[in-house]
């Protein structure tokens, strides 16, 4: 597959207890529905040659050789097959028996990896019959090839150098030292487990928090696959509870008593941009690690993860609710201690009727309230100008009032004539300097009226806007703290919206309208009384531009895989000629407008993604974006 993405999938085979002919049949039926989806890497459960609860049958060469034989049917299987598999299959080695992971590719054993943990408590007792891994690798013979054999083995698929794989089994992961930790280290991508893991009440919650904390520590794509009806219910009974988690996030899951196939896609080139930032590796060579090839390059099978539309709001209602209330909170504890450390008198904002001066004004007063102070020690100013509309003027005017704060209004049509007429800018040329001298001059009010009071200017402005650019050089580019500045504009909105939630009466209603408001920075006259400057009209529809900016910053993806991944995600509202557009301008605003970002006011970081040049990106502000943009030229929509 393109772009660093391969396809995993973990399998849960209908099983016979100790009839390995029977499992060889079920397994090979796995191999070939996955092979037909392109799945390049495909995991089964510990033991799944035997089934795991064979017990003392373990003992019996008659079953272990019918292991070895079924083994022997499963890779000669996969000859044809451009795919890597993993299969559960016991395996006596100098007169003691090891629970191992048989690595398959090519037709061939490539290796076996023997369980490292062997629980002895409760309903398990494999100390009873397995032998723990050796410390060091060594190699056994099957049939008349020699095979590496032990747990420090990491396979590397010979056309994608980031294809990297080392596997353990079921107890493995759920102690204290996982031997994962270490392949992670030694330069494994992606950690299989084969498991028989029992189901009892409560266990898969557990499991599926094991998983996803577990592909978050070893910043890793972890494939679990867990055993399911077949295994013998004596005294337990099985699941066959699959999961594909990547870095803490649950890509896909089974649903529990039901044995199958689950799919989804590694992001290889993602988890290695992570690990740049995370890992300091050691070399394979001064680890002791042994790394194996293999061929499963793939390239059939379409991509089938899920990427969300607003990657920086939660799915559910709930998640929306709970995240709007802790960075509501966050935001007001950073301008709390910001307040009383500069000992201000007031807190003063520009209020423009739009929501990012909206949530500022939120934050403020939440803000006051924490310092045990009232809301009418917020300042909202509100500076009518040539752009102003009646309906975005009388929402300040509303917002004010039920918010509780200390309105201003200062009209300054006046002083921004006076001003263009003193640099001999035509009154009707509606360009740049018309603009911008509207903004610095409200940012001039708003500087002044913080020293008349003794307060400090609270920025409105929000992450997307200083991903573009998008504000005039020391107008509202500047404030003395800005609240919004880790916020992306799709996030404001949730978060308005969260309040107009929780309020009442007029509040409520005049953040509704608010809502409906379409986004403007209202600096040019209105038409028939209605904003004429739509932001997203200009630069495009913050959608869009909150989706670059999460994976160019977040995911530390190219140009190229943005426009892959758009493309699918927003195929039924814009076309991909609509899509290359906006993210060309994406790149050449981010490259252009780093002057602005490099002097931001200080600012609480809220997300995973800031733009702070103090905190967590740092770039030249004269850095070239031809490299990005060449890559975006060669793309045909």
């Amino acid at each position: 597959m393109e772009f660093g993405f391969v396809k995993t999938g973990a399998y849960t085979p209908q099983i016979k207890v100790a009839d390995p002919s029977f499992n060889a049949q079920s397994i090979k039926k796995g191999i070939e529905q996955a092979y037909a989806l392109g799945v390049q890497l495909l995991v089964m459960p510990e033991l799944c040659v035997t089934g795991y609860t064979c017990g003392d049958l373990f003992y019996s060469d008659v079953l272990l050789g019918g292991a070895k034989a079924a083994l022997k049917e499963i890779a000669e299987f996969t000859e044809d097959k451009k795919m890597f598999v993993f299969v559960g299959v016991p395996l006596k080695h100098n007169n003691l028996i090891y629970n191992t992971a048989a690595a398959v590719c090519g037709g061939k054993v490539l290796a076996f990896i023997p369980k490292t943990y062997l629980p002895d408590y409760n309903e398990f007792y494999e100390k009873r019959q397995f032998a723990s891994a050796p410390e060091e690798n060594t190699v056994v013979e099957f049939y008349g090839e020699t095979v590496p054999f032990g747990t420090k083995i990491i396979f590397r698929e010979q056309t994608q150098e980031l294809f990297t794989v080392a596997a353990e089994i079921c107890e493995d992961l759920w102690t204290a030292a996982p031997p994962s930790v270490s392949h992670a280290l030694a330069g494994a991508r992606i950690i299989v487990n084969l498991s028989c893991s029992d189901e009892t009440i409560g266990k898969a919650e557990y499991r599926r928090a094991l998983v996803k904390s577990h592909s978050a520590a070893t910043v890793s794509c972890y494939i679990y696959a867990d055993a399911g009806e077949g295994e013998s219910t004596t005294d337990t009974v099985y699941a066959g509870h699959n999961l594909i988690a990547e870095n803490g996030t649950i890509l896909s899951e089974s649903k529990l008593f039901k044995n199958g196939l689950i799919v989804s896609e590694a992001d290889l080139e993602f988890l290695s941009f992570e690990r740049s930032k995370l890992f300091n590796q050691p070399s394979l060579e001064k680890s002791g690690y042994l790394t194996l090839p293999f061929s499963a390059p793939g390239g059939s099978g379409s991509l089938t993860r899920y990427f969300s539309r607003t990657p920086f709001v939660p799915e559910e209602k709930k998640d929306v609710e709970s995240r709007a209330e802790l960075i509501l909170d966050m935001q007001a504890e950073g301008l709390k201690t910001r307040l009383a450390h500069t000992r201000a008198g007031c807190a003063v904002i520009g209020l423009s009727g739009g929501l990012d001066s909206t949530l500022a004004a939120l934050v403020a007063v939440n803000a006051m309230k924490k310092l045990g102070r009232s809301a009418k020690e917020v300042i909202t100013v509100t500076m009518p100008c040539f752009g102003t509309t009646d309906r975005t003027y009388s929402n300040t005017l509303k917002l004010s009032a039920a918010l509780g704060t200390t309105l201003k209004k200062v009209d300054i049509s006046k002083a921004v004539t006076r001003h263009l007429k003193d640099i001999k800018h035509p009154q009707d040329v509606f360009d740049v300097t018309f603009e911008n001298a509207q903004a610095r001059e409200r940012t001039q009010v708003l500087m002044d009226v913080a020293n008349m009071y003794g307060g400090i200017v609270v920025g409105t402005g929000d992450l997307s806007e200083m991903a573009l650019g998008w504000s005039t050089y020391n107008g509202d580019h500047m404030s003395m703290y800005g609240v919004n500045s880790s916020v992306p504009k799709t996030l404001v909105r949730h978060i308005v919206e969260y309040y107009a939630g929780i309020s009442k009466g007029k509040l409520k209603w005049v953040l509704n309208d608010i809502l409906n408001t379409p986004v403007s920075p209202e600096l040019l006259p209105p038409e028939n009384g209605d904003i004429a400057q739509k932001t997203e009209s200009i630069v495009g529809p913050y959608v869009l531009h909150d989706f670059f900016l999460y994976y160019f910053i977040r995911k530390g993806y190219s140009p190229a895989k943005i426009f892959y991944i758009a493309k699918t995600v927003f195929a039924e509202e814009f076309d991909g000629v609509i899509i290359l557009k906006w993210l060309k301008i994406f790149f050449r605003r981010f490259f252009a407008q780093q002057f602005k970002r490099s002097c931001v006011p200080d600012g609480v970081k809220v997300g995973s993604v800031a733009l702070s040049p103090r905190g967590d990106w740092r770039m030249p502000s004269d850095a070239s974006a031809a490299l990005w943009l060449n890559e975006l030229d060669k793309i045909i929509p």
